[in-house]
């Protein structure tokens, strides 16, 4: 049996949470400041209202920033209650703190192809430690979520139509080409923020139907050293019971499983899935 991690005492654990946040948040502004701004990719969110509010006015966009973070985030204290607290609040102020010190920064590129896609890397990168936090950097964010609550639109919709009108409104004032960039920057932030969470680390799921059910069971508890769970199956067509074998290996094990599975029954059904994340004994914790 693996020993069971014993995790961080729970006053570390809440100061890692809030230098997640402080990181997350520098790496999300040095991004903005290098990469987005500069190419003038409005990639949605607050930054890029701000973004476009720069190129168009000249406003700085630490204090566009602030001024529609500090709103959002009383409103939705007010209108969605206290769920958001400290964490969310010291996201919310620290972000625009830095975009208006790393202000000066020099442009890492003046493409705005490879602005689009290393400013969604470094915005995803930023958030993604941020979301380890348990937090979030406010802005566009706690909008959706009030226009969720009173519309009834779902929070994935509600993110999507004021990310598109940013994206829009960057497609009028600029031209169409910045707003494909900007779209291209919020795809790459999404991807790099599941990657943050979830790793490059992806497990496969095996499920087995197997007239060796026992034997099966058996090498893989002992020859592969991970857990199988029996769970109760009925065929289709015959309506006979069935045990169904699941197990959940990694990548480097795969291989083994199959060539172990083939080896005691080669007529045995196997379907395999690939698992995002995967909790518990053997594998991380949450």
């Amino acid at each position: 049996m693996r020993k069971r991690n014993q995790g961080l005492h729970p006053k570390i654990e809440m100061i890692m949470e809030y230098v997640y946040i402080l990181i997350g948040s520098a790496i999300v502004a040095v991004a903005f400041n290098v990469f987005l701004l500069p190419n003038r990719v409005a990639s949605g969110g607050v930054s890029g209202i701000s973004t476009i509010l720069h190129a168009t006015l000249e406003w700085q966009p630490a204090y566009v920033q602030w001024a529609l973070n500090i709103p959002l985030f009383i409103a939705g204290v007010v209108l969605l209650g206290k769920q958001f607290g400290l964490k969310t609040l010291v996201g919310t102020l620290f972000l625009p703190f830095i975009v208006y010190l790393t202000k000066d920064f020099d442009p890492a590129t003046h493409d705005p192809l490879l602005g689009s896609l290393f400013g969604g890397i470094g915005v995803g990168i930023g958030l993604g430690i941020v979301f380890r936090g348990k937090a979030s950097t406010g802005g566009t964010d706690l909008a959706a979520q009030i226009i969720h609550k009173y519309t009834g639109l779902s929070l994935g919709k509600c993110v999507i139509l004021i990310d598109g009108l940013i994206v829009l409104t960057a497609a009028l004032v600029f031209d169409i080409e910045q707003a494909l960039y900007a779209l291209i920057g919020l795809f790459v932030t999404s991807k790099t923020i599941d990657l943050v969470q979830v790793g490059f680390g992806y497990s496969k799921m095996a499920m087995i139907i197997t007239n060796k059910e026992k034997e099966v069971r058996e090498a893989i508890l002992h020859k592969i050293d991970r857990g199988v769970t029996k769970l109760s199956g009925y065929g289709g067509y015959t309506e006979h019971e069935r045990p169904v074998l699941m197990c959940v290996v990694e990548q480097t094990e795969f291989t083994k499983l199959k060539q172990l599975v083939k080896s005691i029954d080669p007529s045995a059904f196997v379907v395999v899935m690939d698992a995002a994340e995967v909790l518990g004994e053997g594998f991380k914790r949450a």
